[in-house]
């Protein structure tokens, strides 16, 4: 048997930086990082199929809720088995909404740390939609193939992504509810700007709050260790990272205008666009 890995909990909202982060990450020797885990997936899956099986259910109530438990957590560590390094990274926006389970697998919730990656909501959106400018040029998104009318205007793709059901309405929401749950001392929340303008001090903020010793960044030379096919989620060059970590003026001004600035949805988003401040001042 191996020993257990320490494991953290990478979450976020998309196009805030937190692939870039995950492979700063992964200088540290101690540390293993991976790209967009699909293990928080499998662990719900495993939970909500045991409670529906009729041989679970008709089994002693106490030993099978404690049989799943260690099951689960058996799977999170197994997932990390091959990894050499004691601290291991999971990295998936959608843990915040699962860290009441995440509180039980990795031994308690004093042990939950999260790394949650922001960015001004609007600059997401100029990010998407940047994305989606490069990919239609040969492909077509997901989401336009199931919402094409939607899709025709700039606006309409912005009402879209933030959405509930889509990436950046769905992370938001997960965010401020596990904020409302009550796990903010958990959540340690890495503004893409600070990262990308001061990533020394940035780190350290990082590491104090894991409790973790930091190591010498090259900022310069960022190597890309995590890789995903991003075919797979339709957009083009969707988890591609630069070399340098170099910081980058606001998007939204230059690629939307008053069609979008003008709507009562954008009026919404610029109101929220860096929420998660409100949340720093109550800590």
């Amino acid at each position: 048997m191996t020993p257990d890995k320490r494991i953290i909990f990478l979450a976020g909202l998309p196009r805030s930086g937190s692939t870039l982060l995950a492979n700063i990450l992964a200088q540290n020797p101690r540390m293993y990082v991976t790209p967009t885990s699909g293990i928080v997936d499998m662990l719900v899956q495993v939970r909500n199929s045991w409670d529906r099986n009729d041989a679970f259910q008709a089994a002693n109530r106490q030993l099978s809720e404690e049989i799943k438990e260690r099951v689960l957590k058996a799977m999170l560590q197994a997932y990390f088995a091959h990894a050499e390094q004691p601290v291991c990274i999971d990295k998936n926006r959608y843990w915040s909404e699962f860290l009441e389970m995440g509180a039980a697998l990795v031994g308690g919730r004093d042990k939950v740390k999260v790394i949650v990656t922001v960015r001004d909501l609007r600059d997401v959106l100029a990010s998407f939609e940047n994305l989606y400018r490069k990919t239609s040029a040969l492909g077509q998104l997901h989401q336009e193939a199931n919402l094409a009318l939607k899709f025709k205007t700039a606006l309409g793709r912005v009402e879209t992504f933030i959405d509930d059901g889509q990436p950046v309405g769905r992370a938001y929401n997960a965010i401020r509810d596990a904020v409302t749950r009550g796990w903010a001392d958990c959540m340690h929340f890495v503004e893409y700007d600070a990262l990308t303008k001061k990533p020394k001090e940035t780190m350290a903020g990082i590491y104090n709050f894991l409790g973790e010793e930091g190591c010498e960044h090259d900022f310069d030379n960022v190597e890309q260790v995590t890789f995903e096919d991003d075919f797979v989620y339709g957009f083009k060059d969707l988890h591609q990272i630069r070399a340098q970590v170099r910081p980058q003026e606001p998007q939204w001004p230059k690629v939307f205008d008053d069609a979008v600035f003008q709507s009562p949805a954008w009026q919404n988003i610029a109101t929220a666009a860096t929420f998660w401040k409100l949340y720093q001042k109550r800590k």
